[in-house]
């Protein structure tokens, strides 16, 4: 049952047609009227449903217009509603009048398809991903787009929003910045040393990756999938794999499953333990730093010796894993785990005495469980502002549905609370590895992949470190790569950033910005 999709239907009847072809069943696609599909953002909206993406496809290798669909989530549910546009009229209605995460994915679309929200809030259309100085008519994911052209470069101003009045002054950050980082611009208004304003410019690590996708092989595809953010190269690859084994009716064996969620936690523990150690270093508790670095350090070379690659990238592949764990693997990770457990408790107790950090941290970069929940928030940052939100409980898949985790949910919504959710989902990645490790099947770890039909689409989810990872794929008239529309978690939580520094000093936005930690390159593809 599917309470998202039976409002949809009652409330569309005969103009709401459930589209074959869309995987997996539990996910419903359904096709409405486009002149009716603000309706849709009402309807959904007043379900207490979040807009978890939106993007838009060029169908017209189908003999069809273009089309526009978004992404519904709420508690285990997901929903997908699809509206047709026409090539002679490529405008859709917005949905930001009730869904703010709106605000940037209809930019996005504007300015990569060229498909024009209509009725956007603050009627804001200034081109997002897409830089000033690209031709006005050049709309990359359109299938006449020529990707191995050169295009020209023209004169072009961003218009920056601003605060105003007497006193106020600008601070720009960026996008070149002191530390080994990838680009981002932002803007702060402040009175003194207390921010009014901040709003943020990105694309600057736009790579043309969804573009890509449709030039390679299913089977290529996911080593594209984990370089869209590095970090999280585990699970941008492992969402990919899934929908195309949904497309393709493949059913990978339970070894690779389990391998897979093993490497998906790992991922999760190293990257946790250098944020909070980040986190510290920007407070200049610098010890702490170095010591969670040490940690995180010793994660990867346990990576590099049980799988070849200290980022696991590439070893995840459609149909399983591309490298087995060797056989003292069970041994290496047993020991390793209890060593990193230990030396983790130590620190962390050092970290939660430790005054002048926790005086840093405390009610600093407050986002409010009401704008966690408006923004649509995912990951840490959701779950530390009072938001019950992780895939890998909600939409369980194997080995999930068996070894759930625990989910970590704090109200305050400060530096603080980002922080600590991560010390406590590092221990239970431990413990979910330590469980995974006890039952790991036997048996191969790689499946071949099954052919992919023509005009179909799949729709995935997984729960990466940062968040939840959503990919919709289409396959073309020969069964080739049509669209493959990546959301990375980064592009909902970025926006709640803005929200967190209000009222903050500005010497305290690195730890807000740190604490949040999103990614430029997973926000800008």
């Amino acid at each position: 049952m599917n309470l998202l999709r039976d409002i949809i239907m009652t409330h569309f009847g005969t103009n709401a047609v459930l589209c074959n072809g869309a995987y997996p069943a539990d996910v419903p696609q359904i096709l409405v009227p486009r002149e009716q599909f603000e309706d849709v953002g009402w309807l959904m909206k007043e379900a207490g449903a979040r807009l978890a993406a939106e993007w838009g496809v060029d169908e017209t290798l189908f003999g069809r217009g273009f089309a526009l669909l978004a992404c519904f989530a709420r508690d285990t549910e997901y929903l997908l509603v699809k509206c047709d546009i026409p090539l002679d009229d490529p405008t859709f209605p917005s949905l930001s009048k009730k869904h703010p995460t709106a605000f940037r994915f209809e930019r996005q679309i504007l300015s990569l398809l060229g498909l024009t929200p209509t009725g956007h809030v603050h009627s804001d259309l200034r081109p997002w991903i897409k830089h000033e100085d690209w031709p006005v008519d050049a709309w990359p994911l359109r299938k006449s787009f020529a990707a191995a052209e050169r295009m020209p470069r023209v004169e072009g101003d961003y218009k920056w929003v601003k605060a105003e009045g007497e006193g106020v002054y600008e601070i720009p950050v960026g996008p070149v910045h002191a530390g080994i980082i990838e680009p981002g611009h932002f803007r702060f208004q402040a009175m003194g040393e207390d921010v009014l304003n901040l709003e943020q410019r990105l694309g600057y690590t736009h790579k043309g990756i969804e573009k890509r996708f449709e030039q390679l092989f299913w089977s290529d595809g996911a080593r594209l999938a984990g370089r869209v953010s590095g970090d999280s190269t585990v699970a941008h690859a492992l969402t990919y794999c899934r929908g195309v084994e949904a497309l393709s009716g493949t059913v990978i064996a339970p070894r690779a499953a389990w391998l897979r969620a093993i490497m998906l936690e790992r991922e999760r523990i190293a990257n946790h333990l250098g944020d909070v150690g980040a986190i510290a270093n920007d407070a200049a508790f610098t010890f702490f730093f170095y010591q969670f670095m040490r940690l995180k350090e010793s994660v990867l070379r346990g990576n590099q010796r049980l799988f070849g690659h200290r980022y696991l990238m590439d070893r995840v592949v459609p149909g399983g894993i591309s490298a087995d764990l060797p056989a003292d693997g069970k041994v290496f990770i047993d020991g390793e785990l209890a060593t990193l457990l230990t030396e983790f408790e130590r620190i962390v107790n050092i970290y939660d005495l430790n005054a002048s950090l926790d005086d840093r941290l405390r009610s600093t970069g407050i986002l409010t469980a009401e704008f966690a929940r408006e923004l649509g928030t995912v990951g840490y940052v959701a779950r530390a502002s009072g938001q019950p939100v992780d895939c890998r409980i909600l939409a369980p898949f194997s080995p999930y549905d068996l070894i759930p985790p625990r989910m970590t949910v704090l109200n305050s919504g400060d530096v603080h609370a980002r922080a600590w959710v991560r010390i406590e989902e590092v221990r239970d990645s431990i413990r979910l590895i330590r469980e995974l490790l006890a039952t790991l099947p036997d048996g191969e770890a790689l499946t071949p992949l099954g052919a992919v039909p023509s005009d179909c689409s799949s729709f995935s989810v997984v729960e990466g470190w940062r968040g939840e990872i959503i990919y919709w794929l289409q396959s073309g008239p020969k069964g080739e790569v049509n669209r493959c529309a990546v959301r990375d978690p980064s592009s909902v939580n970025w926006l709640a950033l803005e929200q967190a520094v209000h009222g903050n000093i500005v010497p305290d936005f690195p730890l807000c910005n740190k604490s949040f930690n999103q990614s430029y390159s997973g926000n800008d593809l």
